[in-house]
């Protein structure tokens, strides 16, 4: 993602696709599929004076689900959000 960089304590995400879901061989159309709550870091803000930045590009993170703004891009969804709205860091 050369074409964005954030600002002071934010970070750009990319959601991880939500897994198509199947109850009794009905499957679960788009728009009734929950908000995926797990990403790919994929660029940081340098932080502001009153917060380091800890994560960094490639973090797998977990975020709140109606945190951050979405945006879309060359056809692609992506989130950006404050450090703080991530809740935290998968190993």
């Amino acid at each position: 993602m050369a074409n964005i960089k954030p600002l002071a304590d934010r970070v750009l995400i990319r959601p991880v696709a939500a897994e198509e879901k199947t109850i009794g061989g009905i499957i679960i159309p788009d728009s009734a599929k929950e908000k995926p709550l797990r990403g790919e870091v994929l660029a940081v803000g340098n932080g502001t004076k009153d917060e380091q930045m800890v994560l960094k590009v490639g973090d797998q993170v977990l975020y709140g689900k109606y945190a951050g703004t979405e945006l879309e891009l060359d056809g692609e969804k992506y989130l950006i959000m404050r450090q703080s709205d991530v809740l935290a860091v998968v190993f």
